[in-house]
């Protein structure tokens, strides 16, 4: 699995998790929801992902977009 693909799927688990935390556990928690799309947006127009440095290190093969 690419980069890509990869920081894809993680934010793609992480609103899940979130959405599920809002419904579950606590309402504010949607807060969680509010910075990973905030995180994605800014990703798309600086190309700077946290997610994707980590993924990095951690070995995943690059991407076209990371």
């Amino acid at each position: 699995m690419s980069l890509d693909r990869s920081v894809l799927a993680f934010a793609g688990v992480m609103v899940l998790v979130s959405v599920l935390l809002t419904a579950f556990v606590s309402p504010l928690f949607v807060w969680f929801t509010v910075f990973i799309g905030l995180n994605m947006f800014q990703s798309a127009f600086t190309g700077f992902c946290p997610a994707a440095m980590a993924f990095r290190k951690l070995g995943v093969k690059p991407g076209t977009a990371f």
